[in-house]
């Protein structure tokens, strides 16, 4: 397995490789109980890549992914308490950023339920592309924030 700062590439199923998110010091916040959340993000973000690669059913796929929509819906209501108790001053960008990426995870959800199209590498790569910028920008901004006043 190789490493970089975000991801590994592991040998897996017919279509050859597969990349794996790694969790690693560059993705810590510096919050624990943010940081756990994250692993959780990252180990389930993991598990539809390599279900995309696999080739797995249709059903399968959006059960996974909504697997991922339900664990990041409450990672963000976890954040956003955490906010809101502290009295975080970019609180309204950050939710924004949160009902993005939920409502487009849910628009590649239809289209797999839909069956219009498979998942695509690119919808993975732009998963883990949104994932892995939101924790080191925007979640790293609120994590130093949350490290001094906590």
């Amino acid at each position: 397995m190789c490493f970089n700062p975000f991801s590994g590439f592991v040998m897996s199923g017919r279509r050859g490789i597969v990349k794996d998110l790694v969790w690693g010091k560059i993705l810590s916040v510096g919050v624990d109980e943010i940081d756990e959340d994250h692993r959780r993000l990252i180990h389930i973000f993991n598990i539809l890549s390599h279900s995309v690669m696999e080739g797995e059913s249709p059903e399968y796929l959006a059960a996974t992914l909504e697997e991922l929509i339900n664990c990041t819906v409450w990672h963000f209501s976890h954040e956003e308490r955490l906010m809101l108790k502290h009295r975080y001053k970019e609180i309204e960008e950050h939710k924004a950023e949160h009902r993005d990426l939920i409502q487009s995870a849910k628009n590649l959800q239809q289209e797999i339920l839909r069956a219009d199209k498979p998942i695509a590498d690119e919808n993975i790569e732009f998963l883990e592309r949104w994932l892995t910028e939101h924790i080191l920008t925007a979640d790293g901004r609120l994590g130093s924030y949350l490290s001094q006043v906590m």
